[in-house]
């Protein structure tokens, strides 16, 4: 689903045989190393086939692409335009899977033009890397990082794979959607887990987001934020199939609105259970309480105590791969004033249609509401989107894919989005990919 797609996933992880990233999707088949459920790991579920999980290749291709937009920006009278865009992506992947290591680098630079607005033309930078390595047969180190800048979030190269849905406790906030404009964010997540015993395991991690707009004119109403955090979590295998744990976690968010600045630190303590009905299915559930406290403007900080949770199911079939997510919490504001109540839902499907034909949709909802913000900040609403895809693989080379996209925003407050509140985009892309196996 569009709105979600900053939270970069594996892109390219697939082929023969498995990694310790593809083995965490499912119970160890001698009920030998522990999982780290979905709560906790901080990363996506895979959006692929059982049957197109790979590694140990090295990747690479060129996009063209061509995009409209419904309501891209405004006129002086504050009518919408609509506007299209023509993009070229390269893209350069490497899968590697060794003993005690697996790693994934994706690279995709690239260029947006615009048929009317020429002076929104971009350069477009998409970076993820994700390293997983065993330290020693207890202790594994997990880093994961993802770059972006763009010019629009909703015309973006990726392919039904990359559409991804976390189940995690702490993931940023990206349902505040800018219309055309220069936007860089970079999201990094480290996890140092110890298993310790057959069926208990420690761990810790930090996590780091930062949104910055460049050109601030270009999106009236909407700052620039940044978030950073760290948790401690105990994981408990009661079961092959069982999981449950607990976890501490502090976050501290910071928004810069004009004027001055806003900061709330949050301290949470969930209980976490996720069950594996099959290797490559799914269900997990957390809660607990979250305290918050919260400064701005140099008036006096207010402290708060709120309940929060959430839950998510991945599955992954031969044919079909299914995701969905849901969750309360404070989180970010994602370019909103200060850090709000976020009540969200996500969900995205794939499926193989033919042996050279798949499609995809997804859809989310997200509500925001600041937590403590002076009255000319009152700028909570929500976001609702949704997108359908089919891919086409044309011999063995190319790819044609088809994606509409359809986004409403109901934030009156905020200029940037109130005069285009509904986007409607089409994108046709055409793609060459290539593959070639490492250490054969």
């Amino acid at each position: 689903m569009s709105v979600t797609l900053l939270s970069a996933s594996v892109l390219f992880a697939q082929e023969d045989s498995p990694s310790p990233a593809s083995a965490a999707t499912g119970p160890d088949a001698n009920g030998g190393a522990m999982l780290i459920p979905a709560p906790i790991s901080g990363g996506g579920y895979a959006m692929g086939f059982t049957s197109e999980t790979r590694s140990n290749y090295l990747r690479g291709g060129l996009t063209f692409g061509s995009a409209y937009d419904s309501d891209a920006t405004t006129e002086a009278n504050g009518k919408p335009i609509g506007e299209m865009s023509y993009s070229i992506w390269p893209t350069i992947a490497l899968d590697q899977t060794r003993s005690r290591l697996h790693w994934v680098l994706t690279y995709s630079p690239g260029f947006t033009f615009y048929q009317k607005t020429s002076g929104l033309n971009q350069a477009n930078q998409n970076l993820m890397v994700d390293f997983k390595f065993r330290l020693s047969p207890h202790v594994t180190l997990a880093l994961r990082d993802s770059f972006q800048q763009t010019s629009n979030v909703l015309n973006q190269p990726y392919s039904d794979l990359e559409q991804p849905v976390s189940g995690g406790i702490s993931v940023p906030n990206n349902s505040v959607v800018a219309p055309l404009a220069e936007t860089l964010t970079n999201s990094a997540n480290a996890t140092l887990s110890y298993q310790f015993a057959a069926n208990a395991m420690l761990g810790a991690s930090g996590t780091f987001y930062n949104l910055h707009y460049p050109t601030q004119s270009q999106v009236p109403g909407l700052y620039d934020s940044s978030s950073k955090g760290g948790s401690a979590f105990y994981n408990y295998r009661i079961s092959k199939m069982h999981y449950i744990g607990a976890t501490y976690q502090y976050q501290d968010f910071l928004s810069f609105p004009t004027g001055g600045q806003s900061e709330t630190q949050t301290h949470s303590i969930f209980l976490f259970y996720t069950v594996y009905l099959k290797p490559t299915f799914s269900i997990s559930l957390y809660g607990g309480p979250q305290y918050s406290n919260t400064v701005q403007f140099g008036t006096p900080s207010t402290t708060a105590w709120a309940p929060a949770g959430g839950g998510s199911i991945s599955w992954q079939g031969k044919l079909t791969s299914l995701a969905t997510s849901y969750s309360y919490a404070i989180n970010g504001g994602g370019g909103l004033a200060g850090a709000v109540h976020s009540n969200s839902g996500s969900v995205s499907l794939r499926r193989q249609v033919t042996r050279t034909l798949t499609a995809a949709m997804g859809a989310s909802y997200a509500s925001n509401k600041l937590l403590d913000v002076l009255p000319e900040f009152s700028d909570n609403g929500h976001t609702i989107s949704g997108n359908a895809s089919v891919q086409q693989q044309i011999g063995e080379h190319f790819n044609l894919q088809l994606q509409y996209t359809r986004l409403h925003q109901s934030y009156n407050d905020i200029a940037a989005i109130s005069s285009v509140p509904d986007r409607n985009v089409g994108a046709v892309r055409i793609s060459y990919q290539f593959s070639r196996p490492l250490g054969r």
